[in-house]
């Protein structure tokens, strides 16, 4: 089975790129499972009820989220009574949200995502290590395919809990720089592992924010707003092909797609529609 991690999505510019190439890739590349890191989506921070459905709506099957996630404090009602949706597993237990979700893929495979959240230059949490051994103590055995979004700022923090995991879970990929990286492998255990799947928004700015108003404000301390830039939209994320009956990853491959690109899987997708 194949699922899709897509990285960051940042405001207006990532949700445009999701509605537009997320039902092309779902049949271009035989998608089983389509999750996505929402932290950002609404106007670069937090995530409301509405573009919840929206992305639901463009053919996402389950959400993360990560340090932004209670920027907008509506989503509360979502977090606690969607199936599809997860906050940080080492967040506190009264916080609004469930620590795992176990979705049903297109192949009828059951897959169990979790969302972690990393300490190293991170605001402070629990320990994600102990998070991740009672959410994995708690999942029915019979679910073999689960997918770990480490939201984290360090790579070593990342390639701990890659290793920690490894032939425990199907993948652990990172979220959270905004900027992907060129480490994807199979662990000796069959946990696919990458340190960031990279950010679906405006790459024409620093991550995801107009730099001019992030030149000014690193330059002259002054503040502006940070609003999310426009320019060269992108949907970045990771593939990760894997064995349904043991739970191993048999391959990883990143996926970076550009405007260009997203007008070409259009127009193959409503050729194949037409025919």
């Amino acid at each position: 089975m194949r699922i899709l991690l897509i990285g960051d999505i940042v405001g207006k510019p990532g949700r445009e790129m999701v509605r537009r190439v997320v039902p092309a890739l779902v049949r271009s590349e035989a998608l089983d499972l389509v999750i996505a890191n929402a932290e950002n989506a609404a106007g670069g921070s937090g995530l409301t009820p509405a573009i919840y459905q929206e992305l639901v709506a463009a053919g996402v099957d389950g959400i993360t989220l990560g340090d932004h996630i209670y920027r907008r404090k509506e989503i509360a009602r979502v977090l606690d009574s969607a199936s599809n949706i997860v906050k940080p597993a080492n967040y506190p237990p009264e916080a609004p949200g469930q620590t795992s979700m176990v979705l049903v893929s297109r192949c009828d495979t059951p897959v169990a995502v979790i969302s972690l959240m990393g300490r190293v230059f991170m605001r402070p949490v629990d320990c994600p290590f102990a998070a991740a051994d009672r959410v994995l103590a708690s999942l029915p055995p019979e679910v073999k395919v689960i997918v770990v979004d480490f939201h984290a700022e360090a790579t070593s923090d990342k390639q701990l809990m890659g290793r920690y995991l490894d032939g425990r879970v199907s993948a652990v990929l990172g979220t959270h720089t905004h900027v992907p990286t060129a480490d994807e492998q199979i662990f000796p255990g069959g946990t696919a592992f990458q340190c960031d799947v990279g950010m679906t928004g405006p790459y024409e700015s620093i991550l995801g924010r107009r730099i001019d108003r992030v030149m000014e404000t690193t330059r002259t301390f002054f503040p502006t707003v940070f609003d999310v830039a426009t320019g060269d939209p992108r949907l970045c994320g990771t593939i990760v092909e894997v064995d349904p009956d043991t739970g191993r990853a048999t391959s990883i491959r990143r996926v970076s797609i550009d405007e260009t690109e997203a007008c070409r899987l259009a127009d193959v997708s409503a050729s194949s529609t037409e025919a």
